[in-house]
């Protein structure tokens, strides 16, 4: 039997194309929602949330 070996924390880099802009534009929804749903709660959890949807935006809008 062959070792396999697997890197922990590995990253699968997202596809290109349009798939990549339509995965990408549901992570951007999905934490604005987490944002407005934290913004109650904890201020913190929902800066550090904006903050990500901040970052993919700029990506999204480097792809489109």
């Amino acid at each position: 039997m062959n070792s396999q070996y697997c890197k922990v924390g590995a990253v699968t880099p997202i596809t290109s194309g349009a798939q990549a802009v339509a995965i990408l534009e549901h992570r951007y929804q999905n934490f604005l929602r987490k944002a407005a749903d934290a913004t109650y709660m904890d201020t913190r959890l929902g800066e550090f949330f904006e903050r990500k949807a901040k970052d993919l935006k700029k990506v999204l809008e480097s792809l489109v």
